[in-house]
């Protein structure tokens, strides 16, 4: 058996800047600082960390108390600003999915940077959500290289089965990804599908790169 731990953003879906919107927005609210985002690197980072990063460039303390409520407000816009037009799945996605269930029968989970809370509703437009009954999240720890060994607890609690660091494939389209899962042992597929194409993530060490999760010549043999 294998264990599927999947990214949102880049990877399976594109919010439609549903998420920098909400945060400007959030910034704005609470500290009246407008498009504090702007130019500002977010790929593979939990949003904790883009909160408290983007805090500090502004000369701001990020305070427990004030990190919280930028949360709450980002939770708050988000909600709305993913109903946009521009919003889609990724490539492959669908084809990929179809194909774990069809030949594989993989369990699958999230391993992503976005807040649980977040994360449920980006997926929820595209109904995925049931797809992914468990993960890790930016919530649980903002330091994205400790978020697989709570997805592997949360899968066995879950479902009452162990499952080892090999047994596990991350799935993402940023350095990040990889970084956070190979010092565990774990598997990687890199996609372009995001910020790096696919010259950037052969430079990393991820076990397979594709363009797109439809490439499934190149995914099968890591998956069987």
């Amino acid at each position: 058996m294998k264990l599927l731990l999947f990214d949102i953003d880049g990877t399976l879906l594109s919010a439609g800047g549903a998420g920098t919107r909400s945060l400007n927005k959030a910034f704005e609210r609470v500290l009246n600082i407008k498009e504090a985002f702007k130019n500002f690197e977010m790929a593979g980072k939990t949003d904790i960390l883009i909160i408290k990063e983007g805090l500090k460039l502004w000369g701001i303390e990020p305070t427990a108390s004030l990190v919280n409520e930028l949360i709450e407000n980002y939770l708050e816009f988000l909600k709305v600003e993913i109903n946009n037009n521009s919003k889609h799945l990724k490539p492959g996605v669908l084809e990929f999915i179809q194909l774990n269930e069809q030949a594989f029968g993989y369990p699958m989970g999230l391993l992503t940077g976005n807040l649980e809370v977040g994360a449920r509703i980006k997926l929820e437009p595209f109904g995925l959500n049931s797809f992914f009954p468990f993960g890790a999240f930016g919530s649980d720890h903002e330091d994205r290289n400790h978020l697989l060994p709570i997805a592997i607890d949360r899968f066995m609690t879950k479902f009452s089965r162990k499952i080892d660091f090999p047994q596990c494939i991350v799935i993402g389209d940023t350095p990040r990804d990889v970084a956070c899962a190979k010092p565990y042992g774990a598997k990687v597929i890199a996609v372009a599908t995001g910020p790096y194409n696919v010259d950037d993530l052969q430079k990393t060490d991820a076990d397979v790169v594709v363009e797109t999760l439809a490439e499934k010549e190149k995914l099968f043999p890591l998956l069987i």
